[in-house]
């Protein structure tokens, strides 16, 4: 009778070891479940705020070229002579895109084209792309090939140690000084002309 008793007793203590087992894994399911919607809801969160932080970025980039605009049509127009000032330029063909920030140019007695790249804070890679921009423009704009090509690249910040190296590529460099872009180029400056080196 002990032995029936006791092998009862250990058969219900199994049976509710066995329950208990279940409804902890029961609760251990729930909480792996809340704990993987909850990374959902983060990774949505943190997808949804790098767009914010992108678009700002753009607005931002608009905001600067918005900016530049004015004293870069007046330093293109006194300067060099231009009378089209095209801003945002936007071309796209055979799956290929180009994006100019300013162009400028004017035919006759001037008969030169000017590439502007606008940039917040100057890096590196942006001389890179004006380089590319200004390599690709004469396929881009056959209508412009016999003119003298420059590039300029304008912008609010700009590292001391990038300023020999926009001026060394024969770019001329606009910085903004009192609300104003202004070229910021030594008296011996010598521009390079970009229609001669991509025919050649």
């Amino acid at each position: 009778m002990n032995t029936t008793a006791s092998l009862d007793d250990i058969w219900a203590l199994f049976q509710e070891t066995d329950r208990l087992l279940r409804e902890q894994s029961r609760e251990t399911d729930r909480k792996f479940q809340e704990t993987d919607r909850k990374f959902q809801e983060t990774d949505r969160m943190i997808k949804a705020l790098g767009q914010q932080i992108g678009g700002l970025g753009n607005k931002f980039g608009s905001f600067t070229e918005g900016l530049a605009l004015p004293s870069m049509q007046k330093i293109l127009r006194q300067r060099f002579g231009v009378d089209t000032i095209s801003p945002s330029v936007r071309l796209s063909r055979e799956g290929q895109h180009l994006e100019i920030d300013v162009l400028a140019y004017a035919n006759g007695t001037v008969n030169a084209a000017y590439v502007v790249e606008v940039k917040s804070h100057l890096r590196e890679k942006d001389i890179e792309q004006l380089l590319n921009i200004l390599k690709r423009f004469p396929d881009w704009f056959p209508e412009h090939r016999s003119k003298a090509l420059y590039g300029i690249l304008a912008a609010v910040d700009i590292p001391d140690a990038l300023i020999p190296q926009v001026l060394a590529q024969g770019l001329y460099l606009a910085y903004i000084h009192d609300d104003l872009f202004e070229l910021q180029v030594p008296d011996d400056f010598q521009p390079r002309r970009f229609d001669v080196m991509t025919a050649t």
